[in-house]
């Protein structure tokens, strides 16, 4: 089995992360790249996810991941056996990636991918405060965190463009209410789009995934 490329990330000392984050969209915009950061609380199901949505997508487009972790490899192997081109991102401790961290994974892919995702470090915090350059914001919340998240990490879902409920499979065995959840998120993001799904069933998959490929035929269109 081929290696895994890893990469020891350095914080970026750019003053001016938005602006980095700016040109970064705009070279993967005239390289054909989108760039998806998918965000969560550790243990949401963020690999489990990422590996559904490569064995839905990988047909219809070339699918790169970039993992981000303290240490470690094993997502990377994981997606890559899904059938994505798959980097690791070391990043030393540090509890988010920025658009110039993104920068120097985007060099370590043997050919640019049609659709990149970044899983970010897991935390609700910390990534919800540094643009890396991605044409959308993606935000995990398994079923067993609570309903209430919305509220408690307000921020992290004021970003989002699509918020994903994952693990429904589970509803039975926990208090989460679907339907007061998603009015919590209305109440910090009127405009981000909910999904419901589960990476182990394979419910809501297709609908998620035909969601991606709407907003990347999309924005492919828009940089002609």
């Amino acid at each position: 089995m081929d290696s895994i490329r890893t990469i020891q990330l350095k914080e970026s000392i750019l003053q001016n992360n938005d602006a980095d984050a700016e040109k970064l969209r705009a070279e993967l915009d005239e390289a054909g790249v989108y760039y998806v950061n998918v965000m969560s609380a550790p243990g949401s199901g963020k690999t489990t996810l990422l590996v559904a949505l490569t064995k839905a997508l990988k047909d219809k487009v070339k699918i790169g991941v970039m993992e981000a972790d303290i240490d470690g490899d094993v997502d990377a192997y994981t997606v890559r056996e899904a059938g994505a081109e798959a980097i690791q991102l070391h990043t030393g401790g540090m509890c988010h990636l920025d658009a110039d961290m993104s920068r120097q994974g985007f060099k370590e892919f043997a050919t640019n991918a049609d659709m990149v995702f970044l899983e970010n470090i897991g935390n609700l915090v910390c990534p919800a405060e540094f643009d890396t350059g991605a044409h959308l914001k993606m935000v995990l919340l398994a079923l067993p965190e609570g309903d209430d998240k919305p509220l408690k990490y307000s921020l992290m879902f004021s970003v989002a463009d699509v918020v994903v409920l994952t693990k429904c499979d589970t509803a039975k065995y926990f208090d989460f209410d679907v339907e007061k959840c998603k009015q919590y998120i209305a109440r910090v993001n009127k405009s981000a789009k909910v999904f419901e799904v589960s990476a182990r069933t394979g419910d809501g998959i297709a609908e998620l995934a035909k969601y991606l490929m709407q907003n990347y035929s999309e924005w492919k269109e828009g940089v002609k």
